[in-house]
């Protein structure tokens, strides 16, 4: 399987976005909302570079695709709704939270089928 250009141009937008929330955060928020983009900032991140791995990773296959998908959507879902819950103070959006962590954890257990498929 080819290297997925789609997955790494995701990656490379979530990890963009990872930096811009990153630095709001550190400059730009108030302390009620610093902690929640921080930590939003910084899964994304490692899941931007996660799917960025799993679009290089050729004998990974298709798993190892699924895998970075699952992984970069997570962050950015997860990432996403803690800055709705930061700027819009919806504590609600906490109910969308798990389903971006939920997909993370299922993309590096795809990545673990995929490493020992391979």
């Amino acid at each position: 399987m080819p290297v997925s250009r789609n997955l790494i141009v995701f990656a490379a937008l979530n990890g963009a976005m990872a930096v811009a929330v990153g630095a709001f955060a550190a400059h730009g928020a108030g302390p009620q909302i610093k902690t929640l983009l921080t930590t939003g900032a910084q899964y994304q991140m490692v899941h931007a570079v996660f799917a960025f791995g799993c679009a290089q990773w050729i004998v990974g296959g298709r798993l190892a695709q699924i895998a970075g998908w699952l992984g970069a959507l997570g962050g950015l879902i997860f990432c996403l709704s803690l800055a709705l819950i930061a700027f819009l103070s919806a504590p609600a959006f906490g109910a969308v939270a798990p389903v971006g962590g939920l997909l993370m954890i299922a993309g590096w257990v795809c990545l673990a089928v995929a490493a020992l498929r391979s």
